[in-house]
């Protein structure tokens, strides 16, 4: 991660060094006297942290802390006021400004070293949850890499899964990992040759029994990592191609087997392709795309997922909406 500096502002240079002798064995400082110089260190330095006095010479602490907050490159940078006492009757500004804490003058080392390793730590676990994602979304899209699906059906298909899931009861832990996951669920094509995913025309049998055993490699993929997201993304690779009557692959589960991540993907999953414009086909009118999941099929699809599905359809409808803008 970032090995950024921490920024101290503070117009007295005995209340620098105060904050200077605290912090400096521990952590990379750099230092403002005024709020011109402090809004220009945290774009160049990019801090991890920012310790903010609130009376300085050319503009308040709250002012310093709104503008930063303004700029997308220095938004994201913590701000904690360091204030006296005698200032700290507005607390709600500071906070309305964007500040995450105050420390009071004069400062307890102590408490200095607790509310940065503390704030240190968040920073830390936002860049990890980012990171997390970004390799999740490039995971679902390696899957697609060489498919005629476009990049955003993989995105439209996770939000239908997650109100499908909502719809079903799933509490909102278990709705957001779906979200997740289920970008996931054609990892296995990236060991699809390309020859046999960009066919223009119909399978014959044999590619037909090569392009089945994606859902299985999907699963052998990303069931390795022990966390929840990816294990929910195994489960959802390997059983979203089952069927309601056991007619699927590649385990040909019956009903409940199915596990219900998968039932939701393959639902979410279908609607999309029938409803959204393909490289290979039009988009289906919403009537036709219904009455197939409905009617057309007999035995693909959990009744009851169908009919949740359909209890939920303007909901789904706003999502498309929201994509198509």
């Amino acid at each position: 991660m970032s090995t950024g500096p921490i920024l101290l502002v503070d117009d007295e240079p005995s209340n620098l060094a105060a904050l200077h002798q605290v912090l400096s064995p521990t952590y990379r400082l750099v230092y403002a006297r005024t709020a011109a110089e402090a809004l220009a260190q945290a774009i160049q330095h990019q801090p991890l942290l920012i310790l903010l006095d609130i009376r300085l010479p050319d503009m308040d602490g709250y002012t310093v802390c709104r503008q930063l907050k303004a700029n997308p490159s220095t938004e994201a940078i913590p701000v904690i006021f360091v204030t006296a006492l005698a200032d700290i009757g507005d607390e709600a500004a500071g906070f309305d400004a964007g500040a995450v804490d105050y420390i009071i003058k004069p400062i307890m080392p102590a408490i200095v070293q607790a509310r940065v390793r503390t704030h240190l730590s968040l920073v830390r676990a936002t860049t990890l949850e980012r990171s997390y994602r970004d390799a999740i979304s490039m995971l679902g899209e390696a899957g697609h890499y060489n498919d005629t699906d476009t990049g955003d059906h993989i995105w439209r298909m996770a939000a239908y899964a997650r109100a499908l899931a909502e719809a079903c009861g799933w509490d909102a832990a278990a709705c957001g990992l779906i979200e997740l996951a289920s970008p996931m669920h054609d990892m296995g094509k990236i060991g699809i040759p390309n020859a046999i995913l960009r066919k223009p025309g119909p399978l014959t049998p044999e590619e037909w029994e090569v392009m089945k055993t994606h859902a299985q490699m999907g699963h052998d993929i990303l069931i390795r990592s022990p966390a929840p997201v990816f294990q929910m993304a195994a489960e959802i690779a390997l059983c979203h191609h089952e069927r309601w009557d056991g007619g699927g692959y590649p385990g040909g589960l019956v009903g409940e087997a199915i596990p219900t991540s998968a039932r939701i993907v393959a639902l979410a999953d279908v609607f999309d392709a029938l409803s959204m414009k393909r490289p290979y086909k039009a988009a289906w009118p919403l009537e036709q795309t219904m009455q197939m999941i409905q009617q057309g099929d007999p035995g693909h699809f959990d009744p009851n997922m169908v009919a949740t599905f359909v209890s939920i359809l303007p909901k789904i409808l706003e999502i498309k909406a929201m994509w198509q803008s």
